[in-house]
């Protein structure tokens, strides 16, 4: 159990340094969909080195008038 602990934290590790070298913390978050980008990068982890880009589009629900 605890070899598969350390490999999860390596594993979101790549991730997140995969996010940092495309840019996506140099400015504020400003909508949904770079919200889920960045968190489908950082949970795709080395797979970013591979040739995976993982781009999510998704829509808040607006409120009612």
């Amino acid at each position: 159990m605890r070899i598969a602990s350390i490999v999860l934290i390596l594993w979101l590790i790549a991730g997140a340094v995969a996010a940092g070298q495309r840019g996506y913390y140099t400015g504020p978050v400003e909508n949904c969909n770079q919200v889920a980008t960045i968190a489908v990068t950082i949970v795709a982890g080395p797979l970013n080195y591979l040739g995976m880009n993982p781009k999510i589009a998704c829509q808040t629900p607006q409120p009612s008038k």
